[in-house]
């Protein structure tokens, strides 16, 4: 078993300089293939580049949890000074594969510099800046994580950082890659380049390329800000070190409860308590699964109908996120009857009805956030209007937020039956009360008509002018967050009062 278990790290330890050989060589051979371009694609690239990985280092332990072989806390036992602990560790975190594997894309930093006319010893100033930020954030992101995250991490705070991963970069890599370069850098992209370059991510890079480019306003504010980046980073460095090694932690933290997953991921709260068994039974229970499966199918779907009777791509091509966003706030309209016979937890230990219409909207907003991230750039890219992105934003929010605040109260007011846990997600059950024709229809048509002024707007900035981008997208926030808001409290409400309804209810639906 221990050889087993000896083998298994040791694949892992190959696997992973594989990996960091292979990523290494890509990125040396980009860097070094931007020597003949030209000098404002160069920049672009480099700069736009440089930022994403300083946040790569920075916020990248955090996020996978990487353990840190070079924790302060494990030189406790040994008395050493704690002045001196900073600089020797951070000395230290030079001498390993993975700052090698930086040096050398440093060395091919300077080489390209050179070939677009940067001073060399500016080069080779702004590579050994760029070094010791990269090393110094890579630091401070595990410090960080040792700090303020538990050591073993769950599944399930690492399924919620990759969401937000894929909510945040794949947007920016749809819009990115939907632009037409024709041997110029986008205007877009040029001025994120000026802005980013003047910002801690890349003010390295932005202070060597301007110099380059012969501007000297904008090479002396970034090479202060780069300057005063890598200060910052060391005082941030120096601080996390001696936290760590004069304080002790809490007994809680040493507690961690193992293998209660998403219970012991929220609050322990009764919000907490409700959104974790939620999760739970949504992401196990086909009933539920086969629901948000079937969401962004019947949206895509949508389309060949239009396009058979007419309508053109362009306006086909927009009503999928609209109709995902309306489907994925109507789903928990009818939430209350899924429970079954679990609904006398929440009931029997006097949870109050907001804490319970709040913590049932968790699961579905994990799902439906990042498939409207993901549907809307590619939609947007798609059309070739990225104009729309706000609005798309405002109209698929009002939706969706005002879907959930309607479905908040219609869950406790109009519950029907459903087919029985363990049962066929398509099967259906008898119903003997005349709400159940409506609910679902009165949750659908409840969301459209509060949702009627965003869209509305919309409709006007795809047709009229584009004016009505900023209108679009401040509405439908608006709204929805107040909808769901009053959808949450009302909900509450009817719950706190009706909750030997609901039990009945539940035992004989």
């Amino acid at each position: 078993m221990v050889g087993a278990l000896r083998g298994g790290h040791a694949v892992r330890a190959i696997a992973g300089f594989v990996v960091l050989t292979a990523a290494t060589v890509a990125v040396c051979v980009a860097l070094l293939s931007l020597s003949d371009a030209p000098l404002a694609a160069a920049r672009s690239v480099i700069v736009l580049g440089g930022a994403a990985g300083f946040l790569a280092f920075l916020v990248g332990p955090i996020l996978i949890g990487t353990a840190d072989q070079l924790d302060p806390r494990r030189f406790r036992v040994f008395g050493m000074s704690v002045r001196a602990m900073p600089w020797i560790l951070g000395l230290g975190a030079l001498l390993s594969v993975p700052s090698f594997a930086l040096i050398a894309v440093a060395v091919c930093f300077v080489v390209t510099l050179v070939a677009l006319d940067v001073p060399l010893a500016v080069a080779v100033v702004a590579a050994v800046f760029g070094v010791l930020s990269l090393a110094i954030a890579a630091r401070i992101g595990m410090a960080t994580s040792a700090l303020l995250l538990p050591e073993r991490r769950s599944r399930e705070l690492t399924a919620l950082f990759a969401l937000a991963v894929i909510v945040v970069a794949f947007p920016v890599a749809v819009f990115l890659a939907s632009l037409e370069w024709d041997g110029q850098v986008p205007d877009a992209v040029a001025a994120a380049t000026t802005v980013i370059a003047s910002t801690p991510l890349a003010a390295i890079p932005g202070a060597a390329l301007a110099i380059a480019a012969g501007d000297e306003s904008t090479a002396w504010l970034s090479g202060t800000i780069a300057l005063a980046t890598v200060v910052a980073l060391g005082a941030w460095w120096i601080w996390l070190v001696r936290r760590l090694l004069t304080n002790v932690d809490r007994p809680i933290i040493s507690r961690e409860r193992s293998g209660l997953g998403w219970f012991a991921l929220l609050p322990s709260n009764a919000f907490g308590a409700i959104a974790a068994r939620s999760l739970v039974y949504w992401f196990r229970d086909r009933r539920y699964i086969v629901n948000f499966v079937i969401v962004p199918i019947a949206g895509v779907l949508t389309v060949f109908p239009l396009l058979v009777a007419g309508v053109p791509l362009y306006i086909a091509a927009l009503i999928p996120v609209p109709v995902m966003a309306l489907f994925f706030g109507w789903l928990p309209h009818n939430d209350v009857a899924y429970d079954s016979t679990a609904l006398w937890i929440h009931v029997a230990s006097g949870v109050r009805g907001v804490a319970d219409r709040l913590g049932r909207l968790l699961p579905i907003s994990l799902v439906a956030v990042p498939v409207l991230a993901i549907a809307i750039p590619l939609t947007l890219a798609i059309v070739e209007s990225w104009y729309l992105l706000m609005p798309m934003i405002g109209l698929a929010a009002s939706l969706f937020l005002g879907g959930l605040g309607v479905s908040s109260i219609l869950s406790v007011t109009s519950p029907y039956a459903v087919s029985r846990p363990g049962d066929s997600p398509f099967q259906q059950p008898q119903r003997s009360a005349s709400r159940a024709g409506y609910a679902p229809a009165l949750a659908f048509l409840g969301a459209l008509l509060l949702s009627a002024p965003t869209i509305w707007l919309f409709v006007m900035t795809v047709i009229e002018d584009e004016a009505y981008n900023p209108a679009t997208f401040w509405v439908g926030i608006a709204s929805g967050v107040v909808i769901l808001i009053a959808g949450s409290m009302i909900g509450g409400r009817v719950y706190d009062r009706g909750g030997e309804r609901l039990m009945e209810f539940v035992e004989t639906a």
